[in-house]
């Protein structure tokens, strides 16, 4: 701690968007709201969107995506998407997240869920995976309540039995979290219930480097930047190695008796992070009767399938996905 009068120095630098003090001030710049917001806001015919808050305490607000269609007589199922960010940055509200949410509700023919969510160093994990959990839980009340939120109302136009989570980065991990805390039923849900999870992208971290995080950078992405999530985000002296960045760390919990819903595990191949997420889901898919996928999208970085939505490999992303909620039915 510096002596009296001493001005704070910064002790991390995060791109300049973000930066935090030896006092414990976060500094975060507006730059970041206009780079998201170069990216053209998208409309959809069929798809209506609005806010909604789900935690007045923490004041987390929440963006619904309904597609409209009148030749349309099936219940629709519900998916909700968790941002990515590193956990340090990202808004429902993000141009690129919109869109992206959007495109599923329209591709999926699904009602999407989008939350946003406390951030680090101001909000440092498990702040994240407890609004996650908030979040579901605001899903369950509506489908208790027959719908406190008029979308929801007499539970007719929603399927509450066809809950799928699908996580970006960051929010890859939440899902994790997600699926490990509630289990194969969501017995703590119910009426809600989870049938899969979609990690894309998942961060997850670990002290040793892998072929991939040695490898070179991404266009948006570099092993210094993650690193610096990590130090932002983890508990003040924790490391890699933990098991909120780690599920296959010294000190994580075992999942081998876990049961859990069936995952999808998407990552493209020149990505920083594709090593760890291949391990994820083939070490998970050795433990007993877990059934995982996973599929890796040749010479694709960090983020394709919302940074590029227009793309091959993002269309066939969203076919992915789909194929994956109907073959559980």
């Amino acid at each position: 701690m510096g002596s009296l009068g001493e001005e704070p120095q910064v002790t991390e630098d995060c791109m300049g968007l973000l930066k935090l003090l030896s006092n414990g001030t976060v500094l975060r710049s507006e730059g970041i709201d206009l780079i998201t917001q170069q990216i053209p806001f998208k409309t959809h015919q069929t798809v209506l969107f609005k806010d909604s808050i789900y935690h007045k305490p923490n004041n987390l607000h929440l963006r619904l995506y309904k597609p409209i269609s009148a030749s349309n007589r099936t219940a629709l199922p519900v998916v909700v998407f968790f941002h990515g960010g590193g956990f340090c940055f990202g808004s429902r509200s993000w141009h690129h997240f919109h869109n992206f949410c959007l495109t599923l509700a329209s591709s999926l023919n699904a009602l999407v869920v989008a939350p946003d969510y406390r951030l680090a160093p101001e909000h440092r994990l498990p702040a994240a995976f407890e609004d996650a959990e908030a979040a579901l839980t605001w899903l369950r009340d509506q489908a208790v309540s027959g719908g406190v939120d008029h979308w929801f109302e007499g539970g007719t136009d929603v399927d509450f039995d066809r809950v799928f989570v699908v996580g970006d980065s960051s929010g890859g991990n939440m899902a994790h979290q997600l699926a490990v805390r509630f289990g194969s039923g969501s017995i703590e849900l119910t009426p809600v219930r989870v049938r899969g999870y979609v990690l894309m992208g998942p961060f997850f971290g670990g002290e040793e480097r892998t072929n991939s995080e040695n490898g070179p950078s991404e266009a948006l992405l570099n092993l210094d930047l993650l690193d610096k999530f990590w130090r932002l985000s983890l508990p003040k002296g924790a490391t890699r190695d933990h098991p909120m960045a780690n599920p296959f760390g010294p000190t994580s919990p075992t999942l081998e008796l876990i049961s859990i819903e069936p995952m999808l595990v998407i990552v493209g191949g020149s990505e920083l992070l594709r090593d760890r997420a291949k391990e994820y889901a083939y070490k998970l898919k050795k433990m007993g009767e877990k059934k995982v996928d996973y599929i890796e999208f040749e010479n694709e970085e960090h983020g394709f399938y919302s940074n590029n939505p227009s793309s091959e490999a993002a269309e066939q992303v969203l076919r992915t996905i789909g194929d994956f909620m109907n073959n559980l039915f």
